[in-house]
């Protein structure tokens, strides 16, 4: 079966981590340090929290552009270049692994790329010479539904992939930007205790850790660190694929937050 990296991010606020921002230093230190331990690979597929649709849907164009989907930024914000070409071939293939596991799905040659995709990339890879495909989430925002289209992927016959679920393990705008408090960081540092657990730990079995992500409102302060989910699932995504506990855990402090980072092989 063909090797796959799968790697779920932070991926900072909008711009910012490539405008020098020192809230964004760690993250962009952790992308980079984490790309070191990796082999190039041949494609990468995106799974961004900042496109979603009523079935998943997937960028079938052979050179999408760029979609600056971010407002308020220096105009040098709107100007960044990102050239890497898609890959339909490797579309093809999500499409078809998605459909043979009865999930209704759709091939989009017209859509380009998002920041949720060349943000980390132009970090992570600058030379821009590595075939991309993005895959949006489903408008529903439904956990078992993501954990079941990355449990699709693994049907997925594409040898050295990367896989990124590039989203924000902590999402809460409103508290990116409030004072600082003892409370705030305690809430923030509980859900990320619960997803190291959930995501690491050897004691739960598979069953158990795909219920725990079923179920993450459950989890401590969940719905303060994401009061919409959409910056959490493609983690579900990661971990559908993957099916097992995770090979390694980041972390970065990035605009005052914790955030995490997790990388399997499969």
């Amino acid at each position: 079966m063909s090797h796959k990296d799968i790697l779920f991010i932070s991926h900072g606020g909008g711009p910012m981590p490539l405008l020098g921002d020192p809230g964004h230093r760690e993250m962009v230190q952790r992308l980079q340090e984490i790309t070191a331990t990796l082999k190039k690979p041949a494609a990468i597929l995106v799974i961004s929290a900042h496109w979603e649709e009523q079935v998943p849907t997937i960028t079938a164009g052979a050179d999408p552009a760029l979609i600056y989907d971010y407002y308020g930024f220096p105009p040098e914000s709107y100007q960044l270049q990102y050239p890497c070409g898609g890959e339909p071939e490797l579309a093809n293939r999500v499409y078809q692994s998605l459909e043979s596991a009865g999930i209704p799905s759709r091939l989009d040659t017209q859509r380009g790329f998002d920041h949720g995709l060349f943000v980390p990339l132009m970090l992570m890879y600058p030379q821009a010479d590595i075939p991309c495909v993005q895959l949006s989430l489903k408008h529903n925002l439904d956990a078992a539904d993501h954990l079941a289209i990355g449990q699709a992927l693994q049907a997925l016959d594409y040898d050295n992939l990367l896989v990124l679920g590039s989203g924000f393990s902590f999402h809460n705008m409103r508290a990116f930007f409030a004072p600082d408090s003892a409370e705030m960081r305690a809430r923030n540092q509980s859900f990320e205790d619960w997803l190291l657990e959930t995501c690491s730990s050897q004691a739960l079995d598979e069953g158990e850790r795909s219920r725990r992500f079923v179920a993450w409102e459950q989890a401590p302060a969940a719905r303060f660190c994401h009061p919409r989910e959409e910056h959490l699932l493609p983690l579900h995504v990661c971990y559908g694929l993957a099916g097992k506990p995770c090979d390694a855990h980041y972390v970065a402090t990035i605009l005052n937050k914790k955030s995490g980072m997790f990388y399997w092989s499969a």
